[in-house]
Formats: structure tokens, sequence, C-alpha cells
């Protein structure tokens, strides 16, 4: 169970003490020079692959620049023969698989030689007696995890083992898809909380897969690719960093990559859950124009104040159940700390859903809730299908469904 599956033992006067606690430790940080100093350290795996890359050659010919941008890199791809492309998998696993602009099926291979050898290193942990006989076990979570992760029918778009680890996965064909959805998760997301057995709806494979489930029940004659991302890193607990946004900019960018380098034309929704919805946010403005939708569930702000603030065309839509114990955490900002307006009050402006039968904070994807029907309709462009969260069908207002590849 993560931070924020159930409640904080907090009522509002122990929030605010919470929050002016943390605005102490805020000034204190920004007025007395109190900094972390940076020690040296040897480069992750990641860099590593990405750095020899940099320095590689491929046909006698210099590779190229990992950072030019998805359509030079598609371009690159493009030219090379199977054997080629197999060649620099091999050689390379952790920089394709996460190299935005490499095909997504290229990556799905390059990523499952990543994890095979990623576990290889957390099978020799596992019996390293160095390690205390917590390291051991939490090397053999990681080992059984990453075993998950390479079964053949898993198509793994991103990886990376380093600290708490990295990960997205594709459900659908991604490059065949119509309409494309993207799941971003929140506070306390990491490889080994990617999935669970218990509690599945609330983890990132288990919310992607309902969502996939539901939108072929909801329009079967409609291709649909969802991703579960959660390639960013996430805060952990209800610390500082989930107060600020320092975590949810820089998985803004990774977001905006990401859906940057998305292959085709076809529309792309995104269904951002907590502290998720802080990294959408803040990714708002710099999203390409083929994002429509951006759904919010559970969130504790945007970093904005009204919609028009978020500088984004896409329609936004929000959803909070009755039992959702963020309702009583302030909806505010000052000095850094807090995410702003409350997405689902009608001075931010958002078309506010329907989350009947969501359970709490971490059930919005559970079979069986308005909040997962809405969250499909939206996926499919059923969008006049949508249950509005007051029986006046406000949220409807301006709407006709959308053909698909298009607007509505």
């Amino acid at each position: 169970m993560t931070s924020f599956d159930s409640p904080p033992q907090l009522d509002q006067a122990g929030v605010w003490r919470m929050l002016l606690a943390l605005a102490v430790v805020f000034v204190m940080l920004a007025t007395t020079g109190w900094t972390a100093v940076r020690a040296h350290r040897s480069p992750s795996p990641l860099e590593a692959s990405l750095s020899a890359w940099e320095h590689g050659r491929i046909g006698g010919h210099r590779l190229p620049d990992p950072g030019a941008g998805p359509v030079p890199l598609a371009r690159f791809f493009a030219s090379l023969t199977d054997r080629r492309r197999t060649e620099l998998v091999h050689r390379y696993p952790l920089a394709v698989g996460n190299m935005n602009g490499a095909p997504p099926e290229l990556r799905y291979r390059a990523n499952r030689v990543a994890l095979g050898r990623a576990r290889a290193v957390e099978r020799e942990l596992v019996h390293d007696k160095r390690l205390s006989p917590a390291g051991q076990h939490e090397a053999a979570r990681r080992l059984h995890r990453f075993t998950d992760l390479m079964a053949r029918d898993r198509q793994i778009l991103a990886f990376d083992p380093n600290g708490s680890g990295r990960v997205a996965e594709v459900f659908g064909d991604l490059s065949a898809a119509e309409r494309v959805s993207v799941v971003v998760p929140g506070v306390d997301t990491d490889v080994l909380t990617f999935q669970r057995t218990q509690r599945r709806y609330a983890a990132p494979v288990g919310m992607a897969r309902a969502l996939y489930g539901a939108e072929r029940a909801a329009d079967p004659s409609t291709r649909t690719a969802v991703i579960a991302w959660a390639d960013y890193t996430a805060p952990s607990g209800l610390g500082m960093d989930a107060a600020t946004a320092m975590r949810a900019e820089e998985g803004a960018a990774r977001l905006d990559s990401l859906v940057g380098a998305l292959p085709g034309r076809s529309p792309v929704a995104l269904y951002c859950h907590s502290y998720g919805s802080v990294v959408c946010g803040v990714a708002a403005r710099g999203l390409p124009s083929r994002v429509t939708d951006i759904a919010v569930a559970g969130s504790p702000g945007m970093r904005a104040e009204r919609v028009a603030h978020l500088d984004t065309p896409a329609r936004v839509w929000a959803m909070r159940d009755a039992d959702d114990w963020i309702q009583d955490v302030p909806y505010l900002e000052v000095g850094g700390l807090g995410h702003g307006a409350d997405p689902v009050s009608a001075a931010f402006g958002a078309r506010v859903l329907s989350a009947r039968d969501a359970r709490g904070h971490a059930g919005y994807f559970e079979p069986g809730t308005d909040s997962l029907r809405n969250f499909a309709q939206i996926g499919v462009g059923a969008y006049r299908a949508v249950s509005c969260a007051r029986e006046d069908g406000v949220c409807q207002q301006g709407l006709t469904d959308a053909t698909t590849g298009g607007h509505a």
C-alpha cells in the first residue's frame, strides 16, 4: 500500500501545520545556504549506454545524436536493415529502449534485452553476502519484478533500472492505434509498485489494463492503445517532494518528450491520477496539439488557478470521489508549496465528471465505476456518453462525439 492509497492521519488543522512546517524548512533552505553537495558518482546504466551510443559507429558511420529529436531518429532507424537494428539492440539496449524516435517494436526488443541484463545483476545481489538481509530481500523483489516484465506478451516502452527504477508499458498496438491513452500515476510509483497482486487497480499496470479493456468494450471498432507511464521519478511519500512541483517539472519534460515521439497522428488523451495531475498541469502548455483531452482524478491541484492558465487547447476533465481524502488538503500555492486551485471547483472551469463508486483515492480505475466508464468514453471519443457530476449535464456543453483521428 502506498502513501496515497489511504488517508494520512491529519485533520484540516494538521494539514495546515504540516504545510507551515514545510514552509519553514523551505525558507531555511532558501536563506541559509543549506544545500546538498553532489558527490562524485559513477554513471547510471542508462547514462553509460547513451555515452557508448554517442561514441559508437555502425557500418562505418557515426550514430546520430540521441537527443536529435524523434523525427531524425525515426528516419535513421528506418534506413537500417533488420540485422543492423538488431545489432544496435544488443549493443545499446538501454539507449535504444528509451530512445524517443525508435520504433515501438524495436524498443520492446531492446528493453527485453536490458531487463535480462538487469535481472542477472539482481540475481547476483540476492546471494551477495556483503549485503544485509534487507538488501538481499530488495534484490529478490527486483529480480521477481524484472522477470515479470520480461514475459513475452509484454510491451515495455521504457525501462531504467537505476535507483527506484522507471518503466512504461503499452497495451494494444501503439503503431496502428487510432486513439492513444496515457495513464500518469502519482506518489510512490516506481518499478516495484508498477503492478500489484493486491489492490491491482491502484497501480499503473492495473489502471492501464482496466482502461484498455473498458475502451474496447465501449467501442470495439476503434483501435486503441493505452500506455502505463511510470517513466518519471515520482515523489516518495507525503514530504517536500509531494508538496512542490520539483518532481512534476522533471516528469512534465519527460511526458512532453514521450507524447511528441508517439508514432502516427492519432489523438492522445492523458489520465492523470493524484500527483500525476500536477505533472500533467505543468506539462500542459508544452504538449503537442494531438493531445485532445487531459482528465484528472483525485487531484491535489494542477499548478494553475483555472483551466485557461494551463494554456492548452485540450479539453480538461476532472473528477473526485466523495470519499477521497484529497479533498481535505488545502487547495493553494504559497512560495512554491501546494498545487493551486481545486480542479473540480466551478471557478477552475474543468468539465467535472461523475466518479460514483470510485472507492476513495485509489479506486478510480476499478471496473464497474462511473470514473472508469467516463475515462473509456473519453478515450474512444464518445464525449456525449460521459456522465457528469451534476445532473444539469454541464460537462457535455458544446461537445459532439469525435470522429476517429480528429477533434470534437
